[in-house]
């Protein structure tokens, strides 16, 4: 595949980089996670009827812009090196996806606008109690009309408005909708390590399930949510793209105006080579997630999607624990920035499966598994 990006979509990414740069900083970043709710509503408001930022992926007779997952990646990749506190991931990424695979015409016509112009946010509810990621782990159970059970770790799930919920059934996994004050859903917020993406654990106590919020057949949407995760673990990537480059950004930032022994700390050699293993690993990091999400129209969509998930998992991981290193004593103390970089990639490295997990699935779709 020969890859580069077009004008349009170099203009969508310098627009991303400076508004987030000016409306979503470090000093707001605090302030929002000092709040209550936790998450910036008015940025979050911002991005869809001000920007269009939330209906990228859209289709234009849905509402959206049209465009493909490269240009929602560029601007995720750019939340991802501010740590921007809204849902906009969870419903761009997640639950729009979702939505579009396994939706009828009118159930898009009817949920996707109202995302596409920042009224409604939403995420995905499927995962069990267990740490294992996929949809032999969903946790929710719909029979009969009614939605029960839990959905666990689910991102922004006291937050948005709507939940696209995986649920099992007799015949396979089905996809509903659920407005998230819905009766019988109950909301409980968890302690997470990652301040800047909470996490819910969501209970369905007997809620009925009308037939017009089921997504597509019921029972049959287990090929759409795999194209959607594979979509959400795709973007996910160039998310977490964006979070090493700045960590890296502020650690040589910072070397230069360390001094130690009447030298800037980037200056010495070990720290230059530290630095260039830190840039290596993001090229190669940027080079995966984009050619996942330019695959996403292709049969390599899933393939590809693991691939950069487990290679833009372990570089963020890598990138933004070098930073606290590197950045000495203020790195580990609360008030610096670096110790949300750090958390963010560890919580990110699970979200949609561990790296271990997609490299077995990896093995599985070349055929090495056995």
């Amino acid at each position: 595949m020969n890859f580069s990006l077009t004008d349009d979509q170099r203009m969508i990414q310098d627009s991303a980089r400076s508004f987030l740069a000016e409306e979503a900083g470090a000093d707001r970043r605090r302030k929002i996670l000092e709040t209550p709710e936790g998450w910036d509503v008015d940025l979050w408001k911002r991005l869809g009827a001000e920007m269009g930022w939330t209906g990228i992926m859209i289709p234009e007779e849905f509402g959206g812009a049209g465009l493909g997952a490269v240009e929602l990646g560029l601007i995720l990749e750019e939340m991802g090196r501010v740590l921007a506190v809204t849902p906009f991931f969870e419903t761009a990424a997640l639950a729009a996806p979702a939505i579009l695979f396994a939706g009828s015409d009118a159930q898009k016509e009817a949920l996707l606008g109202p995302m596409a112009a920042g009224e409604v946010s939403a995420t995905l509810a499927l995962r069990s109690a267990s740490r294992d990621f996929g949809l032999e782990h969903i946790g929710p159970s719909f029979e009969g009309g009614l939605l029960s059970g839990e959905a666990h770790y689910v991102p922004f799930g006291h937050a948005v408005d709507q939940l696209v919920v995986a649920a099992r059934t007799g015949a396979g996994v089905s996809l509903v909708v659920v407005p998230s004050n819905m009766l019988g859903v109950s909301i409980n917020r968890n302690v997470s390590l990652d301040e800047t993406r909470p996490y819910a654990t969501i209970t369905f106590n007997n809620v009925q399930i009308g037939a017009d919020m089921v997504l597509g057949a019921p029972g049959q949407a287990s090929d759409a949510l795999n194209r959607a995760l594979a979509m959400a673990a795709a973007l996910l990537s160039a998310e977490q793209t964006g979070g090493a480059d700045y960590s890296l950004e502020a650690v040589v930032d910072y070397s230069q105006q360390r001094v130690q022994f009447d030298r800037p700390i980037g200056s010495f050699q070990a720290v230059k080579h530290q630095f260039a293993d830190m840039m290596l690993l993001i090229e190669a990091a940027r080079s995966a997630a984009y050619y996942a999400c330019a695959a996403q129209t292709s049969d390599e969509a899933i393939e590809a999607a693991s691939v950069a998930r487990v290679y833009c998992s372990d570089a963020y991981v890598r990138c933004a624990s070098d930073a606290v290193q590197l950045h000495g004593g203020i790195g580990f103390t609360w008030e610096h920035h670096a110790h949300l970089y750090f958390k963010r990639a560890r919580s990110s490295a699970t979200l949609l499966g561990s790296p271990v997990q997609h490299r077995e699935s990896i093995a599985q779709l070349i055929g090495l598994d056995s």
